[in-house]
């Protein structure tokens, strides 16, 4: 299943999920309510509400809560993760950015995989305008995949992971380069870098789904970021270094992992502007539309604007 967020015209916010890719359900109204508003609430139970879809007992209403997906508003399909993981899990993507700055590769990458906290609050979804922070110069996007979280768990063992895994979604963790390069020297972060919006959507693909598309790794995903139409990066899952059962591995060491949050893998190879540097593209303005497409996880377009 595709799972949303979505504005209806009377400007209430729901939670749903796409069907035959032109309608959206309101799955609140659709259930008479036994199904919750919002996805946040859906995910913390949604081992039991997942049944109640599956299971003969659903009643659904014939019509009731139905809306042509083009007449509503996607939002971030989980607007208020309760917390973001960013990994950093592309081989490729660190050497590049690292070569770039000057830097030679560090042989602890390879022990373990690594991760920032980022801002749970300032999720942006499809189609949302991208504010470009004052006094930032350097404004990047990132092509990469999110897994929410979907099941508790603590030092989950990355051959287990997977049951944890509710779905997955596009991510663009959107980068102030030069506001991030300077609090880095003091050897914390990113922070300030990093905080002002990160875009997900359009939609959760439940894992049920991407079945077809598993190698031993992860996933076969073709992943693609164009900048005004013109295609800038190209990549896919399976390079990836390290797995998300791994990622979820290292998160969970000694820590327990509650539905809701959320997992990103850090930038595919070549996924940035950093990687790619200005003589390829110069860093975005207000103006630049960004699209990422993933295979199966659809397309995530974003405007920036000024201040």
């Amino acid at each position: 299943m595709k799972f949303v967020t979505f504005q209806k015209k009377d400007g209430a916010l729901r939670a749903g999920w796409i069907e035959n890719d032109h309608f959206v359900v309101d799955m609140h109204e659709a259930s008479n309510g036994v199904l919750p508003k919002d996805m946040l609430s859906f995910l913390e139970n949604h081992s039991f509400f997942m049944k109640y879809l599956s299971g003969e007992q659903k009643t659904l209403s014939a019509n009731k809560g139905v809306y042509l997906l083009k007449e509503v508003e996607l939002k971030a399909p989980l607007p208020n993760p309760k917390s973001f993981r960013d990994f950093y899990a592309f081989e490729e993507h660190v050497k590049t950015a690292r070569e770039n700055r000057g830097l030679d590769m560090i042989p602890e990458w390879y022990e373990i995989p690594v991760f920032y906290f980022s801002n749970h609050l300032a999720f942006k979804g499809p189609n949302e305008s991208i504010t470009r922070p004052k006094n930032c110069e350097w404004l990047d996007y990132e092509l990469e995949i999110a897994c929410v979280i979907g099941k508790e768990g603590k030092d989950i063992k990355a051959e287990h992971a997977d049951q944890h895994i509710f779905g997955y979604c596009i991510l663009n963790d959107w980068s102030a380069r030069d506001l991030q390069r300077k609090e880095m020297k003091v050897g914390l972060g990113p922070a300030k870098g990093k905080d002002f919006a990160t875009s997900i959507g359009p939609f959760i693909v439940t894992k049920d789904e991407m079945e077809e598309y598993r190698v031993e790794n992860g996933y076969d995903l073709n992943m693609r970021a164009k900048v005004n139409g013109v295609l800038l990066s190209e990549g896919n899952l399976k390079e990836i270094y390290y797995s998300f059962g791994e990622m979820i591995e290292q998160a969970s060491k000694g820590v327990t992992l509650y539905p809701g949050e959320m997992i990103g893998s850090g930038t595919v190879g070549s996924g940035c502007i950093l990687e790619l540097g200005t003589d390829v593209h110069r860093w975005l303005v207000p103006g630049d539309e960004v699209e990422l497409e993933i295979t199966a996880l659809g397309k995530l377009i974003n405007t920036i604007i000024s201040e």
